[in-house]
């Protein structure tokens, strides 16, 4: 039984969290280049398809630490300290994601068509600035799901001889 709930935690990281990560990287420049070009139904598009994926993906992702914590419950492993720095890790990432990255995503949209509905119409200065915050913060988002990653893969005790 580990073996499978350690295969579909995995499977679950790798497909829900990826596409968050990729997508999310993807928003700013996407933005910066949607505020440069007003009237761009295209360019607003992929900005709205980059969020949708954003949105989805991270409630999707919800199946990781649910599999995860299963799978640390049946190894035993419920109060290592690896494990707990992970869960840590994965709270703030959840956090910055859910409190940061999306609501700064949604603004952005909400910006690029503000007046009645129509792109082209907004002021692009707030858009650019808005977007190198939400460079950084998808910048951390990533970096901390990279240090979960490692946790998971080099943790103490490992059996993999590592």
């Amino acid at each position: 039984m580990t073996k499978f709930l350690l295969a579909v935690h995995v499977l679950a990281a790798i497909l829900t969290v990826g596409p968050v990560a990729v997508a999310a990287s993807m928003f700013p420049p996407l933005a910066r280049r949607a505020a440069a070009m007003p009237g761009d139904p295209a360019g607003l598009g992929a900005l709205t398809a980059v969020h949708r994926i954003c949105r989805v993906y991270a409630l999707v992702a919800v199946a990781v630490p649910v599999f995860g914590l299963s799978t640390a419950n049946s190894m035993h492993v419920l109060g290592s300290a690896w494990l707990i720095s992970s869960i840590v890790l994965t709270v703030l990432a959840a956090a910055v994601l859910g409190a940061l990255i999306l609501p700064r995503q949604a603004a952005a949209l909400a910006a690029l068509t503000e007046h009645d509905g129509s792109p082209g119409e907004s002021d692009p200065e707030p858009v650019r600035s808005a977007s190198r915050r939400l460079a950084m913060s998808t910048g951390v988002f990533n970096l901390l799901w990279a240090v979960v990653t490692v946790l998971m893969i080099v943790r103490p005790g490992s059996t993999t001889g590592a």
